[in-house]
């Protein structure tokens, strides 16, 4: 309590946002401009996406009020109690979408929500944004509802959900809002606002980059002249053939990763959704600025007497140095959301937050992370601009590294150099995971990816060093967009040899999935083998889960791969999903058992010598000194 009452005491009420209307008499306000819904709890620091967009708004001179984890099962007195707001209503499920945070790859319900007090579940419902948009819609029919986040990004065309095994419609079709931002929304919120502060009606907002809409079918949007259009096949066609779903997907990817990005339209449930080009990466001066608003950088003092917020624990003292990933794995949806483009903050910025953090009455010494995504992708773009204006290649690293991005690592170096010199930090790591795709490129790339990996390992590493292999079979990984695992024996080599030479105790944590397309047994056991032979028992492991806008997840439902046309396996049923996960396994007793028999069922012999062939050793030893004895 003592620790709490130090943090909080800097501050006063009015530097939250508020999330009563007792607290909004506080600040004098007797009407509230834009009302946020969000299905996490109030975090006030830049890794929260709700309070992120909550200050942008505040900065244009908006007086915005939060409702965290409001009941939508009671009277609904949390969506009445501001009132209709002047301008809108803002919607979002939070930092992750409600299914993926309320269920496991299993479809069983989670018994903890990292976004809540104490990790308590049962605070936000199944699709949290359709449903506090639809109570929305009911109680204030005449106030715009915006719907932004994750959830509404994710699902901002048909898309296949994996929780109720069906092909869904575009949330516009499920969620009564009048327009949906999809991606990082620091720009769009802004024109949206200035349109609406000079009279333009909601339902004229139709040029907006990043914005969606939907339409009656008989309308025809209104468009910029250097705008091109694809229209997509409709969502009661793709019900119908998921051929078409398939190849629906493979323009929205394309279209997600271009530069100049041209607008989609796809007709359901009696509506045409029109979805408008993306915007261009944030600038490092709008970055900058983003970063630069008044956050306090702690939970609302509602929580101040209730259990810890597990997600605020992990980030409290943590640092984003850049956003978008360039990876483009088949099975993430970052790229999806966040952008194929690298958008990062200057060393300035960075530095000048991590004195803040420094500065924090609980700071012990210890910055828990800087990075973002990938954490090795800071200041990371194209030299020549006009040649990633004309790309749609879904990752810049596969299936080799594109000879137009610049991977100089001395930045990053210098940097984290930098942050060593703080007088305050003890040590500054380094928690988001790595790219180690860098070491298949040409000399200079793979020496400043080394020092930049010695520097890592030696300053900037808790005990472990975290990357995701995800798999060793060479189909799997084409499949996924990942480098061959022979890279990752090459970074394993190169780990060691640094631990060797400093004297470190460091270990290398690989991730691995089970269960993606084009992966059969026989692979997982290709894993057993390879992971075994490096010395390695797996702890880091996933069973895949489809989650909208991923090619694995397209590839999951419709069984074909968007791209070639080809016809593609994937494992569905629970005993088939068991079967792929025990390989993680190997080395626990009743999984080798079952491994030895799953093998012997499918006839492969071969690979229970393989993975235990040491075991057949070891037990011929002991025979042979029982029979001495």
């Amino acid at each position: 309590m003592e620790k709490s009452n130090l943090l909080y005491n800097k501050y006063t009420p009015t530097d939250w946002l508020p999330t009563t209307v007792k607290e909004a008499k506080i600040r004098g306000w007797d009407e509230i401009d834009v009302v946020l819904l969000s299905g996490d709890a109030y975090v006030d620091h830049p890794s929260f996406g709700p309070a992120v967009i909550s200050r942008v708004i505040e900065s244009l001179g908006l007086r915005v009020a939060i409702v965290p984890q409001p009941n939508w099962q009671d009277d609904l007195r949390d969506f009445k109690k501001f009132g209709q707001p002047r301008l809108f209503f803002g919607v979002t499920s939070g930092c992750m979408d409600s299914m993926v945070n309320h269920y496991t790859a299993n479809k069983r319900l989670r018994s903890n929500d990292a976004y809540t007090p104490g990790g308590k579940a049962g605070f936000r419902p199944d699709y949290a944004t359709t449903v506090y948009t639809n109570i929305l819609k009911k109680l204030y029919p005449d106030t715009p509802v915006i719907i932004g986040g994750i959830e509404a990004s994710l699902r901002r065309v048909a898309h296949y959900d994996y929780w109720s095994d069906k092909l869904m419609p575009s949330i516009l079709a499920t969620a009564n809002a009048d327009l949906l931002i999809y991606g990082l929304s620091e720009k769009p919120i802004k024109e949206v606002v200035d349109l609406l502060e000079r009279g333009v009606p909601i339902e004229k907002i139709q040029t907006i980059a990043q914005t969606a809409f939907k339409i009656s079918t008989d309308n025809e949007p209104a468009i910029k002249k250097n705008w091109n259009t694809q229209t997509l096949a409709s969502f009661e066609d793709c019900l119908k053939d998921k051929h078409k779903h398939a190849y629906n997907f493979k323009i929205v990817e394309e279209e997600s990763n271009k530069y100049e990005s041209d607008r989609i339209i796809q007709e359901a449930k009696g509506f045409k959704v029109v979805l408008n080009p993306s915007n261009a990466p944030l600038t490092e001066k709008e970055m900058d600025a983003v970063y630069n608003l008044p956050y306090t950088r702690l939970p609302h003092p509602k929580y101040h007497n209730k259990p810890a917020i597990p997600a605020y624990e992990m980030i409290r003292h943590s640092v984003n140095s850049h956003r978008g990933c360039f990876g483009g794995c088949s099975f993430c949806t970052i790229s999806a959301h966040q952008g194929k483009f690298v958008s990062s903050r200057s060393k300035k910025s960075i530095l000048k937050e991590i004195d803040q953090v420094t500065k924090m009455p609980d700071f012990k010494g210890y910055i828990s992370d800087i990075g973002g995504p990938s954490a090795n992708m800071w200041k990371m773009k194209g030299k020549i601009e006009n040649v990633c204006r004309s790309c749609k290649r879904a990752s810049c690293l596969f299936p080799k590294v594109c000879p137009n991005i610049d991977t100089d690592h001395s930045q990053m170096t210098e940097l984290y150099k930098e942050i060593r010199k703080n007088p305050n930090i003890k040590k500054a790591f380094v928690g988001s995971g790595i790219r180690y795709d860098y070491l298949d490129h040409q000399e200079k790339e793979r020496s400043n990816f080394k020092e930049y990996i010695t520097e890592i390992i030696t300053h900037h590493v808790s005990g472990r060093l975290k990357v995701a292999p995800e798999h060793t079979s060479p189909k799997v990984l084409r499949l996924m967009r990942k480098p061959e695992f022979g890279l990752f024996k090459e970074l394993k080599t190169v780990f060691d040899e640094v631990n060797e030479k400093t004297g470190m105790k460091q270990q290398l944590i690989p991730y691995f999935i089970s269960s993606h397309p084009e992966c059969y047994e026989e692979d997982m056991a290709d894993v057993a083998i390879q992971t075994k032979n490096l010395d390695f028992k797996l702890e880091q492991v996933q069973d895949f889960t489809p989650t909208p806008m991923t090619l694995a997840t397209v590839i999951y439902y419709t069984g074909i791969d968007p791209y070639s046309g080809k016809e593609m396996f994937t494992a569905k049923s629970q005993k088939e999903k068991q079967d792929q996960k025990q390989f993680f396994f190997w080395y626990k007793p009743n999984e080798n058992k079952r491994i030895k028999q799953r093998l012997t069922e499918i006839n492969r012999p071969d690979l229970i010598q393989e993975l235990f062939s040491d075991e057949k050793n070891t037990n011929s030893k002991s025979n042979k000194r029982q029979k001495r004895r």
